[in-house]
């Protein structure tokens, strides 16, 4: 009872914050709901549009007695509000008999024809490259990020229940949104000042960060940058808004015809400009599109105001409401530029009214526009120290100076609660929980315990295997990191174990220094571009289910030593010398060799030197120190270049060998076709060398779809010393699926991968190797191209993809597999 009137208590200390709060249904005389009707404070600019069941919310800080309703082709309706707060309210429209004639009322589907809003879209178009400030050769501006999570949906239920027993002091902080009527608890705020320098001549543009705050916990980079990545830039004039990996199709876009309904609602002065009021909506369910309006400038064609609403009914997992909310200014009588972005999005497990979830919320100002002033190509490549312990920690009068926008009542109380918060054990003990699940390890103090998920496993070889391991963590921006782990397998009755040391030298050019050593039981050849680091362990060695025998596995002894450097960002390049020994771990397979004087040899020893370089243009890691986690993986390109060099008789060195490798990763976002990915990958091997040192095309014998693998393939299937191959997986994020009725409303996604492969031995490589009685062992190279090809049904219970496999040729190898099915699961929105 206490924890309720507490609650009520609270709810109605922030119900005082905002005067006038409203919501309710807008229905016409029949009882049907009118989508996208005008709903407004009186006498006032505040105001907003019902959703296409007819629902609004209202909010402002001022006190109003009424509303305002309306829609074209119906009269207006003048609602008086008896109260503050109003909630479910009922809004009827009567059709305007005198305006029947004179006012063409669109529902459903608009025609393409006749229509003034098209007309005013087609101008949009033509126009759009000369807005903002593309239009200048340089540019710079001050811009202020807040970034926000509130728990929401908050109710007595949640208040009373047990998990947040000790802990109803943080529900001081609940306050109701303006965009979806939701009560909700802020609980992380994060604040950035940058300074953003552009040079359109050049394609070059630098941020600088001035200053970074928040109320989050020790780790909070990741969920800052988690968030960031989300809502990663757009421009609303693009034909696709890309955020959540998806394309969602633009309302300004030249594909817009096809894609929304488009209704001319108004015209009015907005900032003493005179602007054309659309609202727009989707002609069909379950794509990515939006509903909302825009006020564009009748002489410019530039956009004034605009709001988008992600359509309920669009394939996207996990996100229940995405409101976008943009506003430009004027400069010069002619050019409009952004000057507020206001980035919204609800998650939530299910997205049906009511459910709990959380929201995400990203507002950016800018400002102090400053438009031709070149800066030097030097400036924009001028390296800068990633962290500086005076930007994350500033005094109040910096934040104060700088903000453009002050912090509300129940913000600014989020810094003083989380700190109460992180003093209380139960929170703790449930931050510890979920920092587990998230990361795979057990925080104890200076050690991560882990990583948990690779306690168990199982092969051929070892038999049911167990294992444990850790790192130090001190911090996410440590200087040094150790690694470990110990396992144990029950049918060979071996130990094994794997170590490994970094260490950050240099934080600006990140000068890395690296060894370790690993003697383990490993399924060699489950890449083709092997660049994972010592303690690096594949699927393929201790999968639990596999399709026929998984006994081809390699005894490795593997020591490391080298450099790294980013003399570039995001331009690496490592130096390591390696050392290895390798014997079959199982009495099925052999890796033995003939030495020059025909004897059985059935170990190899192999020194090796390995530069290898990469680039991955575009992508966005967090974190300072030794190690940092990449954010955005599936969405930058990834090239690699390797050259490595055995040495013969060095340290009992068996072989001499050139070994040069390339791949080429390009993930590609094709609008409101999906989403796909390409692989290309090379290599050759210049020597004499046995099956531990070849190239096998990497087969993939567990039930698991491993991309950039061949499915239908079992491992040794094929080897090579030359090979080239390719990948291709599309995504069509269900486009197909939303048009068959009965289907639609699963959110299936239908995806298609193809993969095919060259590759060549020479004899002499073929002839080294041999069983361990010396009797010849022959392996074949795809020289007539290996090719296989699936088809998938991804999204099923928003978490699995299921893939039926296909292969294309070589159907009469021995034991070759036709058909497979696989399966993968993944977090996607």
């Amino acid at each position: 009872m206490r924890q309720t009137l507490l609650f009520i208590a609270f709810l109605f200390t922030s119900l005082l914050w905002s005067q006038t709060k409203v919501s309710g249904t807008v229905i016409d005389e029949y009882d049907e709901p009118v989508a996208f009707a005008n709903v407004i404070f009186k006498d006032s600019n505040e105001g907003t549009i019902t959703d296409e069941n007819g629902r609004f919310y209202l909010e402002s800080d001022d006190s109003y007695e009424a509303i305002w309703v309306s829609f074209v082709g119906y009269e207006l309706n003048i609602v008086e509000l008896d109260r503050r707060t109003t909630y479910e309210l009922v809004v009827t429209l009567k059709e305007e008999a005198a305006a029947l004639d004179q006012v063409v009322v669109y529902s459903g589907k608009t025609s393409k024809k006749d229509n003034p809003a098209l007309d005013i879209l087609r101008k949009i178009w033509e126009n759009k490259r000369e807005n903002g400030v593309r239009q200048f050769k340089q540019y710079s501006y001050d811009k202020y990020e807040k970034l926000e999570f509130d728990l929401n949906t908050i109710d007595s239920a949640l208040v009373q229940s047990k998990i947040f027993r000790g802990m109803e002091f943080i529900f001081e902080q609940v306050d109701t949104s303006n965009v979806t009527g939701n009560t909700y608890l802020p609980i992380f705020v994060n604040e950035e000042i940058s300074k953003v320098y552009g040079d359109n001549i050049l394609g070059k543009e630098k941020e600088i960060l001035e200053g970074n705050k928040n109320s989050g916990f020790e780790n909070n980079q990741s969920i800052i940058a988690f968030t960031q990545d989300l809502y990663s830039d757009y421009n609303v004039y693009d034909n696709y808004l890309k955020f959540f990996n998806k394309a969602f199709t633009s309302p300004l876009s030249t594909t817009g015809i096809d894609v929304y309904n488009y209704v001319l609602l108004d015209s009015a002065y907005r900032d003493n400009k005179w602007c054309y009021n659309i609202v727009y909506y989707p002609r069909r369910k379950n794509e990515l599109t939006f509903k909302g309006d825009f006020w564009v400038n009748d002489s410019t064609w530039a956009i004034k105001e605009i709001n988008l609403q992600a359509s309920k009914s669009a394939n996207l997992n996990w996100v229940r409401e995405v409101y976008i909310e943009q506003e430009f200014d004027v400069l010069n009588d002619s050019i409009f530029l952004i000057t507020k972005d206001y980035f919204l999005s609800d998650f939530s497990l299910r997205k049906k009214e009511g459910a709990r979830g959380v929201y995400g919320k990203r507002t950016t100002f800018y400002n102090n526009y400053v438009f031709d002033e070149p800066k030097d190509k030097a400036f924009y490549k001028e390296q800068i120290d990633p962290y500086q312990y005076e930007i994350y920690n500033r005094p109040d009068s910096f934040w104060e100076e700088k903000r453009v926008e002050p912090l509300s009542k129940d913000e600014k109380g989020v810094y003083k609660m989380l700190d109460t918060l992180k003093t209380v054990p139960r929170f703790k003990a449930l931050y510890d929980v979920g920092a587990t699940l998230a990361s795979g390890y057990y925080e104890f103090k200076n050690f991560d315990y882990g990583p948990i998920f690779s306690t168990f496993g199982y092969n051929e070889a070892e038999g049911i295997r167990v294992r444990a391991g850790g790192r130090t963590y001190f911090g996410q921006n440590d200087l040094w990191r150790l690694e470990g782990y110990v396992a144990y397998g029950f049918r060979d009755n071996k130990f094994k174990y794997g170590i490994s040391g970094k260490w950050l030298v240099d934080r600006e050019s990140r000068l890395i220094l690296f060894g370790g050593n690993r003697r383990d039981v490993e399924q060699t050849g489950a890449r083709l571009t092997a660049t994972t680091d010592v303690l690096g362990r594949s699927l393929a060695s201790s999968a639990l289910i596999t399709v026929g025998a998984n006994d081809q596995l390699t005894n490795l002894n593997l020591t490391t030593v080298g450099f790294e450097l980013e003399p570039v960002k995001n331009f690496t390049t490592r130096f390591r010398v390696t050392y290895r020994t390798l014997r079959s771990a199982t009495d099925a397979f052999s890796l033995s060799w003939l030495d020059e004087d025909g004897q059985v040899q059935n170990e190899i020893k192999q020194p090796a030197l390995e530069v290898i370089l990469g680039f991955t243009p575009g992508r966005r890691t967090i974190g300072y120190g030794v190690e940092r986690k990449v954010i955005n993986e599936e969405k930058f390109p990834v090239f690699f270049l390797g050259y490595g060099v055995g040495l013969k008789d060095f340290l009992g060195g068996d072989f001499d060998y050139q070994k040069v490798q390339g791949l080429y990763t390009q993930p590609w976002n094709i609008g409101g076709f999906g989403r796909a990915w390409t692989t290309l990958e090379a290599g050759k091997i210049f020597g004499d060398v046995p099956l531990g040192l070849l190239s096998p095309i990497p087969g993939n014998q567990t039930l698991w779809s491993i991309y950039n693998t061949f499915n239908q393939l079992d491992f040794y299937e094929f080897v090579s010393d030359t090979y080239v191959s390719f990948h291709l997986q599309h995504n069509f994020g269900g486009r197909i699926f939303s048009r068959i009725p009965g289907i639609r409303k699963l959110n299936l996604r239908e995806v298609v991968g193809f993969r095919a492969v060259y590759g060549s031995i020479s004899d002499a490589n073929v002839a080294l190797n041999v069983d361990r009685q010396g009797n010849p062992i022959i392996y074949q190279a795809p020289e007539d191209v290996y090719w296989e090809w699936s088809v998938g049904v991804g999204n099923i219970f928003k978490v699995f993809r299921i893939d039926f496999n296909f292969r294309g040729n070589y159907l009469d190898n021995p034991g070759a597999r036709q058909f497979g099915v696989t399966g993968t699961f993944g977090f996607s929105f």
